[in-house]
Order: structure tokens, then C-alpha cells, then sequence
């Protein structure tokens, strides 16, 4: 990061000055270095905490990833100009929500599909350990001030999806990720006629970036040590 200087006094960034003064601009920076140093590392999960934390880093870095670098492709150099616009940064940030819970929906239906495949397994044990790590997440994260008025339908909409899942029918493919690449479509503040200009491009990056997401799963879940950690309960 570089520093300009005025005589003797060295004047910090503006981007600096931006996210010290605005409060909703350094939490979004936190949140994007937090999700991305947690994901440096693919730990194996092996248990309904690890579980939980697969869920929520990976919803959490599908919706920014996809979001902000639809943002940044469109906006192109006038990129950083955007969060200096408060109402802006609020559009953001509610789109940000809506999508993270989008992807937070696709991904538990599709690690739950994952553990259906155990021949030991009840279609009840899954529904129930997907249930509760679902609602934990939720009660976790709470209501964010900058989510905007819907976020606790949406919210309700995931906790109905994973409720009423017909777990043997999920399939390890892009089929369970249904909700989230349209969800970047519906939520970024780009004007109506460019999001349907691009509409073909951005489910497709989306759908893009599960790709991986789904290749680390398979690699890390150990789906006999989840069950066997969730036994006792």
C-alpha cells in the first residue's frame, strides 16, 4: 500500500481514512480477509463443528467472490468510486445477505446429499444434523443491521428448504445449487438491463466457483466420523 507525503506530515491512504470512518466499510473488509485467511487451509471435517464451519466459510466466500467480482467486471476502473456512495454500500450489503443465504441453502443440501450416501444412515439423522447446524449458523449471525427488511424471510425460506429436503433424491452434481446462482442476478445493484444482458454469464460463474467448493468436500468429509460424532445425540 503505498503513502503519500506532504512536506513533513505523511497522509494515509484514502481508502484507509474510508474504512476507518465508516464503520460499515471496515467491517466488510474484516469479513473478506477473516473468510479468506480461513479458507488458506482445508482442515477435515470430521465432525458437526467442522461441518458447520465448511457451510458458513464457503456460503460466505461463494457470495463475496461472486458478488464483488461481478461488481469489479462491471464497474471496471471506477470499482473503488462505488463504496464511496453510502446508499451504495447499503445495496451491497443487502445483497450480500441474501446471497450468502442463498448459498447457505445450496451447500447444506448438498453436504447433506453427501451424507445420505452412507449406507448406515437414516434419512432422519440427516435431516435432523442439517436442520441444526442450519439454525445454529442463523442464530449465530443473528439479524445484521445492513441485511435489509427481508432477510428473516429469506432466512425462514432456507430453514423451510433444508426441512422439507427429500435427501435420497440429492445429487452429486450442480442440481442441489439452484438457488444461488439466480440470487446473483436478483440481488446486485446493477441496473435491470445490464443484469439481463449478463444474466447467462453470471449463474454460470457462480455455478463456476461451487465447482471447487464441491471438489473439497468430497476430499475432506469424513462422513463416518460426522455420524459417528452426532450418535450420542
Amino acid at each position: 500500500m503505498k503513502i503519500r507525503k506532504t512536506g513533513t506530515v505523511t497522509e494515509p491512504p484514502k481508502r484507509l481514512i474510508d474504512l476507518l470512518l465508516k464503520p460499515s466499510l471496515l467491517w466488510q473488509a474484516m469479513r473478506e480477509y477473516f473468510t479468506l485467511k480461513q479458507l488458506s487451509r482445508l482442515e477435515p471435517v470430521k465432525n458437526r463443528d467442522s461441518l458447520t464451519q465448511f457451510l458458513n466459510t464457503r456460503a460466505s466466500f461463494v457470495a463475496q467472490t461472486s458478488l464483488y467480482g461481478y461488481l469489479r467486471t462491471r464497474a471496471g476502473m471506477r470499482y473503488p468510486e462505488l463504496f464511496e456512495d453510502d446508499d451504495f454500500v447499503n445495496s451491497i450489503n443487502i445483497a450480500k445477505w441474501q446471497i450468502w443465504l442463498d448459498c447457505l441453502s445450496d451447500l447444506t443440501i448438498y453436504c447433506g446429499g453427501l451424507l445420505m450416501r452412507h449406507p448406515d444412515v437414516s434419512e432422519t439423522t440427516v435431516s435432523s444434523l442439517m436442520e441444526d447446524i442450519v439454525e445454529n449458523i442463523l442464530a449465530e449471525t443473528g439479524i445484521p443491521q445492513d441485511a435489509g427488511e427481508k432477510f428473516s424471510i429469506s432466512a425462514n425460506h432456507v430453514r423451510q428448504r433444508v426441512a422439507t429436503c427429500d435427501w435420497k433424491t440429492v445429487t452429486d452434481d450442480e442440481q442441489p445449487f439452484s438457488d444461488s446462482p439466480p440470487s446473483l442476478v436478483r440481488w446486485a445493484p446493477i441496473i435491470d438491463e445490464l443484469k439481463q444482458l449478463d444474466e447467462d454469464i453470471v449463474i454460470n460463474s457462480v455455478r463456476f466457483r461451487w465447482q471447487k467448493v464441491r471438489r473439497e468436500i468430497r476430499r475432506a468429509l469424513d462422513t463416518t466420523a460426522v455420524l459417528n460424532d452426532i450418535a450420542p445425540a
